[in-house]
């Protein structure tokens, strides 16, 4: 039978994140887990606006500086997540901000904690990122070395 001990909730910031995240605090104070929250900022994002072939490239200073607004805006996000869930005083949560291939960056996670469970939705946010999301899901799925949950 699982009984986890470190469960992973890879968010979008979504309410189908939220979702996942709920379940996966219910998980953790059932088995008294350590839930891992994480977001990535898409590497992608970060080839198309330094890309010298792009229509909108940016010098490396200017990019630095937008990359360092997108991991505090996520870090603040994160924490208002996570504030949305009283259970989550109840559980050590541990919250990151990754840049990089979303799936990769979490099965990196997965891998350096130690996660016994991943809990993740099936879907994201609507238009592209849903699309990029149901990948994610689907990668992620397919690269774990752990049980994953899929959440609707």
């Amino acid at each position: 039978m699982l009984m986890p001990t470190k469960i992973l909730v890879p968010t979008d910031f979504s309410g189908y994140s939220d979702k996942a995240l709920q379940q996966a605090l219910d998980i953790a104070i059932e088995y008294k887990a350590k839930v891992y929250v994480l977001h990535v900022v898409y590497e992608r994002i970060r080839r198309a606006l330094t890309d010298d072939y792009s229509d909108i490239t940016i010098t490396p200073r200017v990019f630095q500086k937008y990359e360092k607004a997108m991991v505090k805006t996520a870090k603040s996000k994160l924490k208002k997540q996570i504030g949305k869930f009283p259970q989550s005083k109840e559980v050590e949560v541990v919250s990151e901000v990754a840049s990089g291939v979303p799936a990769e960056e979490i099965l990196r996670v997965q891998e350096e904690e130690g996660i016994d469970l991943i809990v993740i939705a099936s879907l994201g946010r609507t238009g592209v990122a849903r699309y990029l999301i149901g990948g994610v899901a689907r990668n992620v799925l397919k690269g774990a070395k752990c049980p994953v949950l899929l959440t609707k």
